[in-house]
Protein backbone atom coordinates (compact mmCIF):
# COMPACT_ATOMS: atom_id res chain seq x y z
CA UNK A 1 0.00 0.00 0.00
CA UNK A 2 1.33 3.44 -0.86
CA UNK A 3 1.11 6.49 1.39
CA UNK A 4 -0.93 9.30 -0.11
CA UNK A 5 0.84 12.66 -0.34
CA UNK A 6 -1.21 15.68 -1.36
CA UNK A 7 0.01 17.91 -4.17
CA UNK A 8 -0.68 21.63 -4.53
CA UNK A 9 -2.92 21.23 -7.60
CA UNK A 10 -5.17 18.60 -5.98
CA UNK A 11 -6.19 20.60 -2.91
CA UNK A 12 -9.75 21.88 -2.65
CA UNK A 13 -10.18 24.69 -0.15
CA UNK A 14 -13.39 25.73 1.54
CA UNK A 15 -14.31 28.71 3.69
CA UNK A 16 -15.15 27.79 7.27
CA UNK A 17 -16.94 30.19 9.63
CA UNK A 18 -16.36 30.06 13.39
CA UNK A 19 -18.52 32.07 15.80
CA UNK A 20 -16.36 32.99 18.79
CA UNK A 21 -19.16 34.28 21.01
CA UNK A 22 -19.07 32.61 24.45
CA UNK A 23 -16.36 30.18 23.28
CA UNK A 24 -13.21 29.60 25.36
CA UNK A 25 -10.25 31.12 23.51
CA UNK A 26 -7.94 28.11 23.78
CA UNK A 27 -10.47 25.54 22.63
CA UNK A 28 -11.49 27.76 19.74
CA UNK A 29 -7.85 28.33 18.74
CA UNK A 30 -7.17 24.58 18.54
CA UNK A 31 -10.09 24.06 16.16
CA UNK A 32 -9.05 27.05 14.03
CA UNK A 33 -5.39 25.97 13.85
CA UNK A 34 -6.37 22.44 12.80
CA UNK A 35 -8.64 23.82 10.06
CA UNK A 36 -5.92 26.17 8.80
CA UNK A 37 -3.34 23.38 8.67
CA UNK A 38 -5.74 20.82 7.17
CA UNK A 39 -5.40 18.36 10.06
CA UNK A 40 -9.16 17.83 10.03
CA UNK A 41 -8.99 16.34 6.51
CA UNK A 42 -8.06 12.77 5.59
CA UNK A 43 -5.65 14.15 2.96
CA UNK A 44 -3.45 15.96 5.53
CA UNK A 45 0.18 16.12 4.49
CA UNK A 46 2.57 17.83 6.95
CA UNK A 47 4.76 19.58 4.37
CA UNK A 48 1.92 20.82 2.10
CA UNK A 49 -0.67 23.50 2.82
CA UNK A 50 -3.87 21.42 2.69
CA UNK A 51 -5.92 23.67 4.98
CA UNK A 52 -9.04 25.73 4.49
CA UNK A 53 -9.73 29.44 4.72
CA UNK A 54 -11.06 30.36 8.16
CA UNK A 55 -13.32 33.29 9.10
CA UNK A 56 -13.85 34.11 12.78
CA UNK A 57 -16.67 36.45 13.81
CA UNK A 58 -17.56 37.94 17.21
CA UNK A 59 -13.94 37.83 18.40
CA UNK A 60 -14.76 40.46 21.03
CA UNK A 61 -17.14 38.01 22.72
CA UNK A 62 -14.64 35.16 23.18
CA UNK A 63 -14.09 34.29 26.84
CA UNK A 64 -11.17 33.28 29.02
CA UNK A 65 -11.57 30.76 31.82
CA UNK A 66 -10.57 31.60 35.36
CA UNK A 67 -8.87 34.94 36.03
CA UNK A 68 -6.99 35.05 32.74
CA UNK A 69 -8.87 38.20 31.72
CA UNK A 70 -7.04 40.16 34.44
CA UNK A 71 -3.82 38.12 34.82
CA UNK A 72 -2.85 37.22 31.23
CA UNK A 73 -0.28 39.62 29.76
CA UNK A 74 0.31 40.48 26.12
CA UNK A 75 3.88 41.71 25.59
CA UNK A 76 5.25 43.97 22.83
CA UNK A 77 8.93 44.87 22.58
CA UNK A 78 10.06 47.52 20.13
CA UNK A 79 13.72 46.55 20.33
CA UNK A 80 14.73 49.79 22.03
CA UNK A 81 15.55 50.42 25.65
CA UNK A 82 12.34 51.06 27.58
CA UNK A 83 10.30 49.71 24.66
CA UNK A 84 8.67 46.83 26.54
CA UNK A 85 4.89 47.20 26.80
CA UNK A 86 2.68 44.84 28.76
CA UNK A 87 -1.09 44.89 28.52
CA UNK A 88 -3.68 42.74 30.22
CA UNK A 89 -6.22 40.78 28.20
CA UNK A 90 -8.91 43.30 29.16
CA UNK A 91 -6.92 46.18 27.68
CA UNK A 92 -6.18 44.26 24.49
CA UNK A 93 -9.86 43.35 24.13
CA UNK A 94 -10.86 47.02 24.34
CA UNK A 95 -8.27 48.19 21.82
CA UNK A 96 -7.94 45.28 19.35
CA UNK A 97 -10.15 42.25 20.11
CA UNK A 98 -8.99 40.41 16.98
CA UNK A 99 -5.48 40.11 18.44
CA UNK A 100 -6.62 37.74 21.19
CA UNK A 101 -7.73 35.12 18.68
CA UNK A 102 -4.79 35.74 16.32
CA UNK A 103 -2.17 35.35 19.06
CA UNK A 104 -3.78 32.17 20.38
CA UNK A 105 -3.90 30.60 16.90
CA UNK A 106 -0.38 31.74 15.95
CA UNK A 107 0.99 29.99 19.03
CA UNK A 108 -0.43 26.70 17.73
CA UNK A 109 0.92 27.02 14.18
CA UNK A 110 4.33 25.94 12.87
CA UNK A 111 6.72 28.93 12.94
CA UNK A 112 8.24 28.64 9.49
CA UNK A 113 7.46 29.52 5.91
CA UNK A 114 4.60 27.01 5.68
CA UNK A 115 3.05 28.13 8.98
CA UNK A 116 3.09 31.78 7.90
CA UNK A 117 1.42 30.88 4.60
CA UNK A 118 -1.27 28.92 6.43
CA UNK A 119 -1.80 31.72 8.97
CA UNK A 120 -2.52 34.21 6.16
CA UNK A 121 -5.73 32.31 5.42
CA UNK A 122 -7.18 33.42 8.79
CA UNK A 123 -9.58 36.39 8.83
CA UNK A 124 -10.79 37.61 12.23
CA UNK A 125 -13.56 40.17 12.81
CA UNK A 126 -14.63 41.71 16.13
CA UNK A 127 -18.32 41.91 15.21
CA UNK A 128 -20.75 39.63 13.43
CA UNK A 129 -20.35 41.26 10.00
CA UNK A 130 -17.83 39.91 7.48
CA UNK A 131 -17.26 40.54 3.74
CA UNK A 132 -16.99 36.85 2.79
CA UNK A 133 -20.67 35.99 2.34
CA UNK A 134 -20.21 35.36 -1.40
CA UNK A 135 -17.80 32.49 -0.66
CA UNK A 136 -20.64 30.65 1.15
CA UNK A 137 -18.71 29.68 4.31
CA UNK A 138 -19.59 26.51 6.18
CA UNK A 139 -20.60 27.35 9.77
CA UNK A 140 -18.92 25.30 12.50
CA UNK A 141 -20.07 25.30 16.11
CA UNK A 142 -17.58 25.10 18.97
Amino acid sequence: MKTYLAKNGEIEREYILFDASEAPVGRLAVRIANALRGKDKPTFTPHVDTGNFVIVINAAKAVFTGKKNENKKYVNFSGYRGGLKERSAEEVREKNPERIIQDAVWGMMPHGRLGRAQFRKLKVYAGSEHPHASQKPIKVTV
